[in-house]
């Protein structure tokens, strides 16, 4: 009899670990211009770290922005959209796994323009800029995340 008790709670302790690590990717869906090749390339950056990315070519950008309300200074080449939030541009991988993570209570986050180096754009260490969160409700976009250059 012991030795059915031990086998069962090996089997159902090996279903847990299992079930566990199988954890299901995060959806991103990804709004670019069918011809911009490094809004491909920070969707390909999302998907090797491991989320999965839906990326949907639109030729009106402006009407996926006004849908978000990305305020008009904080638009960059592409929107995805991620648990109900917007990343606007080049956002990092480490600012986007930060809002999964602490859930802010915001619109979403944005790297205003196309700065070189970011996500997609070179992937540069040497990389300097600002992701911007932008607070519920059209508030004031603050820093949430600063990228500066890795010291050697």
């Amino acid at each position: 009899m012991k030795r059915r008790a031990f086998l069962s709670a090996a089997v159902a302790s090996a279903a847990v670990m299992i079930g566990g690590t199988a954890k299901a990717a995060v959806g991103v869906t990804v709004y670019k211009n069918p011809n911009c090749g490094c809004c491909h390339a920070w969707a390909d950056a999302l998907e090797k770290a491991g989320f999965s990315v839906t990326v949907e070519d639109v030729t009106d950008l402006s009407a996926i922005k006004a849908k978000y309300k990305v305020p008009d200074a904080m638009q960059g080449c592409h929107t995805g959209v991620v648990d109900g939030k917007y990343l606007e541009g080049h956002v990092p991988l480490e600012a986007l796994q930060r809002m999964l993570r602490e859930k802010p209570d915001i619109d979403g986050l944005a790297v205003p323009g196309m700065p070189s180096g970011s996500l997609g754009m070179g992937d540069d260490p040497q990389a300097s800029y600002d992701v911007f969160a932008i607070p519920k409700g059209a508030g004031t976009p603050f820093i949430y995340q600063s990228v500066r250059p890795k010291k050697t």
